[in-house]
């Protein structure tokens, strides 16, 4: 697992190099989903913080898992998958952040749920950038309005966004999208005092991500290696 952590870590800090950046200014997130509580628990042994999970239940219970095994680590879990208006009450009690908001229904019932005791829920706004049919995410030519609407209701607080672009393997095709983010993460940044974080980049493009400017990396298989589906 360090071994892992450890590749991830010098490919970032050789990404942001190579764009004029420092290693301080991506943060990753260890996409943990399908792996079993043991495999967070390793990568929390080993310094990591941050971990992304796309179905809630599982997520619930790894939760609960390493916050027995480690209470002081001060972990903080991340909604990356589709979100359902079924789950959001889950999701406003348990996760730190919320990265897949992408209807104002959804972001409503998160704000309605985040409990009073906890910290704002942070969010980000996914973007269907490469307008694909099957994937989830707003067209980017509603995020502007649909930001407007988010960052006026209470207990969110809104962060930027994050996108899945569609899978390229050539480099010049791959870093397309990335950049189109970018520049919409960039014009309306003036617009929200919080806005800071830009989500994008795993493991087949985390170079191109970093390169762009991405704030924060999804990375799973480099760091866990191949998913078996497991329960926590």
């Amino acid at each position: 697992m360090q071994a892992n952590l450890d590749r991830v870590h010098e490919r970032i800090t050789k990404a942001a190099r190579v764009a004029g950046r420092l290693e301080s200014e991506v943060a990753l997130v260890a996409v943990s989903k399908a792996f079993p509580g043991e495999a967070v628990l390793a990568a929390v042994g080993c310094g990591q913080r941050d971990f992304g999970e796309n179905y809630v239940q599982e997520a619930i219970d790894k939760i609960a898992r390493v916050r027995q095994a480690a209470p002081d680590a001060p972990v903080q879990w991340h909604f990356i998958g589709p979100i359902q208006s079924n789950k959001t009450r889950q999701i406003a009690e348990h996760f730190q952040w919320a990265q897949s908001v992408d209807r104002l229904k959804v972001a409503e019932r998160l704000s309605q749920q985040r409990p009073e005791d906890q910290p704002a829920l942070n969010v980000l706004l996914q973007v269907n950038i490469s307008g694909e049919e099957t994937k989830s995410g707003v067209a980017t030519d509603e995020v502007a309005p649909l930001a407007a609407e988010v960052a006026r209701l209470p207990r969110l607080v809104l962060r930027g966004l994050m996108a899945v672009p569609e899978p390229e393997s050539e480099p010049g095709r791959q870093v397309e999208p990335l950049l189109r983010m970018k520049a919409l993460f960039d014009s309306l940044r003036p617009l929200h005092p919080r806005w800071d974080t830009l989500s994008l980049g795993m493991s087949a493009d985390l170079e191109a991500a970093v390169a762009a400017g991405s704030t924060m990396v999804r990375v799973g298989t480099a760091v866990f290696g191949a998913r078996e589906r497991s329960a926590a």
